[in-house]
């Protein structure tokens, strides 16, 4: 149940927030290097790296969780303990992913 909520509220918050940040992104892109630095300066500070790694985990967490309920639509995986299990995996999948995307973004492994 609460896998199949975050699945909504993630959707609700890539669609406003992902959307904002996104038309933020392009309308400072088209307004030049001024506009584009005042983005960055936001973007890569501590509030803006939360927010952005909030939306990455949002990502991951709604696309695990739509394949989930993909699979859960062709009338498999209703068994309690195989239900639980993935639904437990959605969580700890959209969890990795978001670090590995962080990780591979913020350069650490170089």
């Amino acid at each position: 149940m609460t896998v199949s909520i975050l699945h909504r509220v993630t959707g609700g918050a890539i669609t406003v927030a992902g959307l904002a940040v996104l038309a933020w992104w392009l309308v400072s892109i088209a307004g030049g290097e001024e506009a584009y630095a005042g983005f960055a300066k936001i973007a890569q500070s501590p509030a803006g790296m939360i927010v952005l790694a909030g939306l990455t985990w949002a990502f991951f967490q709604h696309l695990f969780s739509g394949l989930r309920h993909l699979v859960l639509d062709t009338g498999a995986g209703y068994e309690l303990k195989v239900n639980r299990f993935w639904a437990i995996m959605t969580l700890v999948g959209s969890l990795s992913a978001t670090a590995l995307t962080w990780y591979i973004l913020m350069g650490v492994g170089k």
